[in-house]
């Protein structure tokens, strides 16, 4: 089947969505952004393609009607052991790329003994971070492994009465050459042994495995075919594509968030790194836009900058600003000052929640400005990127808007990170169906 991928580099993640001829969404991806970007896109464009795999199995069973009523579990088992499978695969891979390392340095001997001791316990360990109800903070190999690795590894030092930078540095080293690579040649072995797993772990379809393995079986044999790759995003310049493969940022936000809701007139997205205000018209036609200057205020990485500076997690943020009985006025929304001002407030008593309130609101009014130079905000209203799904600021961005607009239709999905990724994959369609391109980017 003709598949249409695009591929949306962020600054800190890279998405990838997948449609089918008929412009259905069959997959998405994403994966942290790296220092190398080649690898970043085959990552992101590796799962969005599992991802469609999953979803022709859902289809698939569906229509085969084996499942009778068992689909959704089955389906959610039938992913954790395949996520199961290819943690224990880059597991092994880290093992030997840390040994390989320390074989380079001048520590050994307890080291190695340590080394086999953190691995030993993690393996053991993994079934855990997978298992039904399981919450895993992140989905990004580095981030589960490495507070595994870390968590584990200071108590064996500590142990074995041995410094713990030795295991800690050879864990930077390792890691950044593992997740720099692609296990995209493994996916169909991972999914069998995962289809084996959930049969034993749902005994109550083993009865039906071979009703249930001959659709899935169906689909792996289906090829995915990469008809055509359109890139976009921060970092489009460093994507491994031609020029004709790549289309700017604002295009794809603008046609995305009108694939997504039809009505759209205007989109704010705010990223890692920017944030664009668009003006589209019926079409999904970019009209007008503004953008951020170069400064990162108002934007996901200054959110980490807060984040670190209250030692919490990014994801933290949000939940903590909607405890707030009142926001309190951040007068900077300047990242290298921000720091200051808040430990100001600390200290004057202020409550942390209150903080964080007025800083969501800061960010949202700085926002609104850009929002205003590039024409305002008409019906349908459309908000997109990382920070959609950080409440906080959906909350402050509601009331500013109903403030100064009064009420609008206010658009938010849950997959609205994907948003630039889908108006890439919308272009790559147009490209092959209305204008009868042939030529194939490869990430």
């Amino acid at each position: 089947m003709r598949c249409f991928i695009g591929i949306d580099l962020g600054s800190t993640t890279t998405k990838a969505v997948v449609i089918d001829e008929n412009q259905n969404v069959l997959g998405r991806g994403i994966t942290n952004s790296r220092s190398n970007y080649d690898t970043a896109a085959n990552v992101a464009k590796t799962e969005a393609l599992i991802n469609g795999r999953f979803q022709l199995f859902r289809g698939a069973l569906e229509d085969s009607g084996a499942l009778n009523g068992a689909l959704e579990d089955f389906l959610a088992q039938l992913e954790r052991d395949f996520r199961a499978e290819q943690y224990l695969e880059q597991l092994a891979d880290l093992e030997a790329t840390c040994n390989r390392n320390l074989e380079t340095t001048k520590f050994e001997g307890p080291v190695r003994e340590a080394l086999d001791e953190v691995f030993k316990r993690l393996t053991a360990e993994a079934p855990e971070l997978f298992a039904p109800g399981a919450r895993r903070k992140s989905d990004f190999f580095r981030d589960i492994a490495g507070s595994q690795y870390l968590a584990i590894g200071e108590e064996v030092a500590k142990s074995m009465g041995m410094p713990y930078d030795y295991l800690l540095n050879l864990f930077d080293r390792s890691i950044i050459e593992v997740e720099n690579r692609v296990y995209a040649d493994s996916v169909r072995r991972h999914l069998l042994s995962a289809l084996d797993r959930t049969f034993i772990a749902l005994p109550q379809t083993a009865g039906r495995r071979d009703a249930v393995a001959a659709p899935i079986r169906q689909v792996l044999d289906t090829e995915m075919e990469e008809t055509y790759i359109v890139g976009t995003g921060y970092g489009r310049a460093r994507l491994p594509f031609s020029k004709e493969h790549v289309r700017s940022e604002i295009l794809c936000h603008g046609l995305g968030a009108h694939v997504m809701y039809p009505g759209t007139a205007t989109v704010l997205d705010i990223g890692g790194q920017d944030t664009k205000a668009i003006q589209v018209d019926p079409a999904g036609i970019v009209e007008s836009f503004q953008m951020n200057d170069r400064c990162a205020a108002g934007c996901g990485r200054y959110l980490g900058y807060i984040a670190d500076e209250m030692n919490m997690g990014l994801h933290e943020l949000g939940p903590l600003a909607m405890k707030s009985t009142k926001a309190v006025r951040i007068n900077s929304t300047c990242t290298v000052f921000a720091g200051a001002e808040l430990r100001d407030r600390l200290a004057l008593g202020d409550k942390r929640e209150d903080i964080m309130a007025g800083l969501h609101r800061s960010i949202i009014l700085r926002a609104m400005s850009i929002l205003a130079r590039s024409g305002g905000i008409r019906n349908e209203f459309t908000f997109t990127g990382g920070v959609a799904k950080n409440e906080a600021a959906v909350k402050a961005l509601m009331e500013l808007v109903k403030e100064n607009y009064g009420d609008l239709t206010l658009n938010i999905n849950p997959d609205s990170i994907y948003t630039g990724a889908l108006g890439g994959a919308t272009f790559a369609w147009r490209a092959v169906v209305e204008e009868g391109k042939t030529a194939e980017a490869r990430a």
